[in-house]
């Protein structure tokens, strides 16, 4: 879709959560933003919420981008008060820092999107989404991950990678109905939220409020290796699941996980940046002028 089509483009609020991943990680960022700046064009804001390290360091490893990006260092205190007492130091390592914070222009249509979530089109959910007044946005997965949540929402398998709220929405509501809901069905109080509990919170939340527009896993793949994740882009974008970990612990068909991702990473790249409008050759150099600096993260 053209960029002149898009949908109140000059009331979005594209914004992405980074933290200290290793290097793969800015470099999906960088990704991440050249092409949602070619897909929603110069009239979009966009936005990059950083933890665990300064702006300037975060800045620095996505490298130069073709859009005016604006930096906020977020922290602790900028976890929505309805979940202070829910989380503890972990959230410095999880995706709890997705929800931080939790809006950053009310006033506009904000748009989530993990790191390693490259869109290159519209979806047809998320166009829905912009062309209503007060609908929210998720996507679909391929498997259901919703930990102690999982009683409390609605059939199918849900992805946090990518979400959308309208002008005005405040999800706080969503978000302190789904914790207490959940105590309620699992009889015990929620202490502590790693990776799939902050995917159950966000997919419980989000499905109270209605219209919901889904986007399909046809359109933005859920793109690994690993089964029963596919292989393959989406016809929209892709969302690279595993990509940021520093290692993964474990074997897929006797050969290292963290073996089939690089790999599976090297295949897909080049793909990535014609998409992007990036050239990979000069990346190349630059990763080898900071890897001569000594300059790295995990």
């Amino acid at each position: 879709m053209s960029r002149n089509l898009i949908p109140h483009a000059d009331r979005l609020v594209v914004r992405w959560t980074i933290g200290a991943v290793r290097e793969r990680g800015f470099e999906m960022l960088r990704l991440s933003i050249a092409c949602a700046a070619q897909l929603f064009g110069p009239r979009t804001r966009y936005l990059v919420c950083v933890n665990s390290l300064s702006t300037d360091e975060a800045e620095k490893l996505t490298g130069p981008l073709p859009v005016d990006v604006e930096w906020r260092a977020v922290t602790r205190a900028d976890i929505p008060d309805v979940l202070q007492s829910y989380f503890d130091d972990s959230v410095i390592e999880g995706m709890g820092w997705k929800l931080v914070p939790l809006r950053v222009y009310p006033e506009c249509y904000e748009l989530a999107v993990d790191n390693d979530c490259i869109l290159w089109g519209l979806p047809e959910g998320m166009k829905l989404w912009l062309q209503s007044a007060d609908g929210c946005l998720f996507a679909e997965d391929v498997e259901r991950s919703l930990g102690s949540f999982d009683a409390i929402c609605p059939p199918g398998a849900f992805n946090a990678g990518i979400r959308g709220l309208p002008p005005g929405r405040d999800l706080r509501l969503g978000l302190h109905r789904a914790v207490l809901d959940a105590e309620a069905v699992n009889g015990r109080a929620l202490q502590l939220f790693p990776e799939i509990e902050e995917q159950g919170l966000q997919t419980a939340a989000i499905c109270y409020y209605r219209p919901l527009f889904l986007v399909k896993t046809s359109e933005v793949s859920i793109c690994s290796p690993f089964w029963p994740r596919s292989p393959e882009l989406g016809t929209c974008g892709a969302h690279f699941v595993g990509m940021n970990a520093p290692h993964i612990p474990w074997d897929y068909y006797d050969r290292p996980a963290d073996v089939w991702l690089e790999e599976h990473w090297q295949r897909i790249r080049p793909a990535l940046y014609e998409k992007a409008g990036l050239a990979l050759r000069d990346i190349v150099l630059r990763e080898s002028s900071f890897r001569r600096s000594g300059f790295s993260v995990l």
